[in-house]
């Protein structure tokens, strides 16, 4: 196991009606103004954001607002609410909805303390020194930035997508209610499903050994949130699989399934280009590539592969041949995200990639050749268009 540090300041408000609780808790930040941002239209139809600024009204909380985040936030709308909170004094952000709310969230938080580009944080020119104090109130079980020190922009302007994890960025408080994601639909649901268990398996695949007990609660996330999947397409308003896949989603990105491991995040940086390309929800995108990812890179750690094959898809271990044990847990995986209504191909996301586009994708993903990627397997330019090529 490798030397670690585990920090995880958020104050965690879960249960029913706990969006109530706004107010108060923005009001122990002791500050005077806040941003509230939101994503484009579901906050307001669901008539949680007019709960929200009654709370703030009760709490005698002075607020100005900003919605239209998008998934895969837009740089665009960060500048605009960088300029928002300059011009109108605002010295903490409350941001209400998922994922794509809080990036662009923790993105403008970072922007106002910045005297230069905040893009230029997020291409890794500089790095953040302060940033506006942010809170959560969460409609989504997916990304985990409601808990982590991660925020993903993308910039129109060549379709850039790029992250930055800088613990300035862990949310103060996150409130999370799980009867606020009844009504998403189940394409989201499901994405997000798939997004959480991605980000415990870009932590489990390392090839870190002895790190049991960590491994034990990786599994363990891993099938809870594979049953609770399962619960929620018959019934997307059982509150107890709710719950399970919203503290999931937390615990699967706060850092804890990933001490004492590097890592791989290969998956991510391949979507990541997708997600700049063609605009593709982000969990999907995840599946779309893992199973040729996992056909490409498996041979650098069979044991560790086949460990997951056993331990969380239920493959029966084959002594003779530990790598069949493997390739029938990446099959297995994948089954199971076809069984949810993920795919397992870019094809299957709608996109049809052209030879020039892989290249592109390439190009982009290893940073203009000039990185790799990934933990399992150092991942060159030339590696990331095979797996791209694999899996269109």
């Amino acid at each position: 196991m490798n030397n670690f540090q585990y920090y995880t300041p958020t104050k965690v408000v879960f249960g029913k009606d706990t969006e109530s609780q706004a107010g108060e808790l923005v009001k122990e930040q002791r500050c005077s103004k806040v941003l509230v941002h939101y994503g484009t239209g579901s906050v307001k139809k669901s008539g949680l954001l007019d709960r929200v600024y009654a709370s703030l009204d009760a709490a005698g909380v002075s607020y100005v607002s900003l919605g239209g985040a998008v998934p895969n936030p837009r740089l665009s709308l960060v500048y605009e609410g960088i300029e928002l909170c300059k011009r109108e004094g605002v010295d903490f952000i409350l941001a209400v909805g998922g994922g794509s709310a809080i990036d662009s969230a923790k993105a403008i938080g970072y922007g106002v303390k910045y005297e230069g580009d905040v893009w230029d944080l997020y291409l890794k020119k500089d790095t953040p020194k302060d940033m506006l104090p942010l809170g959560v109130i969460l409609t989504i079980a997916a990304t985990g930035s409601e808990m982590s020190n991660s925020s993903v922009i993308t910039n129109e302007e060549g379709w850039l997508k790029r992250g930055l994890n800088h613990d300035l960025s862990r949310p103060r408080f996150a409130i999370m209610n799980p009867e606020l994601t009844y009504t998403l639909p189940e394409y989201q649901t499901m994405s997000g499903c798939t997004d959480i268990l991605m980000h415990t398996m870009e932590r489990y695949f390392s090839h870190e050994m002895d790190t049991d007990l960590v491994d034990g609660m990786a599994e363990s996330l891993l099938k809870s949130v594979m049953r609770a999947a399962k619960v929620l397409l018959k019934d997307p308003k059982d509150y107890n699989a709710r719950a399970e896949v919203l503290w999931a989603g937390s615990l699967s990105h706060n850092g804890l399934t990933g001490c004492g491991r590097t890592g791989d995040w290969a998956c991510h940086q391949l979507e990541h280009e997708l997600g700049g390309m063609f605009d593709v929800a982000h969990g999907a995108g995840l599946a779309a590539v893992w199973g040729s990812w996992a056909r490409y890179v498996y041979q650098e750690d069979v044991a560790r592969f086949a460990k997951f094959a056993v331990n969380v898809m239920g493959v029966p271990y084959d002594y003779a041949d530990p790598e069949k044990t493997v390739l029938l847990g990446i099959e297995a995986m994948e089954d199971f995200f076809r069984s949810i209504h993920m795919p397992v191909n870019i094809c299957e996301l709608g996109v049809e990639l052209s030879d020039e586009q892989i290249k592109e994708l390439a190009y982009k993903c290893s940073y203009m050749d000039q990185r790799t990627i990934g933990g399992i397997k150092k991942l060159g330019k030339e590696d990331i268009a095979r797996i791209y090529e694999m899996a269109r």
